[in-house]
């Protein structure tokens, strides 16, 4: 059995944001990522290249919060959407980063039927 390696893993919130980004790119239902913020009352679909706008992430001493902002599918059930989106998130960065999450937030910020 090899032995231990002293040391510590720090991970870049910039690869946790990634992580969740492709996770969520990658759940049933969602179109994209939007901008936290609406501009004239609309959402705004960002390109994969900036899907790091469209997540905030919080670290405590203890765990991490996410914020993810996207836009759904059309005709697609939005709370089962956001479920499976945040469980998807979570076990993302629990399992394949071992970071442990508190919570995922998900906010709708539109609908779209995908082209």
């Amino acid at each position: 059995m090899a032995d231990a390696i002293a040391g510590e893993l720090t991970i870049a919130e910039d690869v946790i944001t990634d992580l969740a980004g492709y996770a969520a790119l990658e759940s049933y239902g969602i179109v994209g990522m939007a901008a936290p913020t609406l501009s004239d009352g609309i959402a705004k679909l960002l390109p994969a290249s900036r899907l790091r706008r469209g997540i905030n992430v919080e670290r405590t001493d203890d765990a991490i919060d996410i914020d993810l902002y996207v836009i759904i599918e059309h005709g697609t059930n939005l709370a089962e959407v956001s479920r499976m989106l945040a469980d998807k998130v979570k076990f993302t960065l629990e399992d394949g980063a071992q970071l442990p999450v508190r919570n995922v937030n998900v906010h709708v910020q539109g609908v779209k039927v995908r082209d």
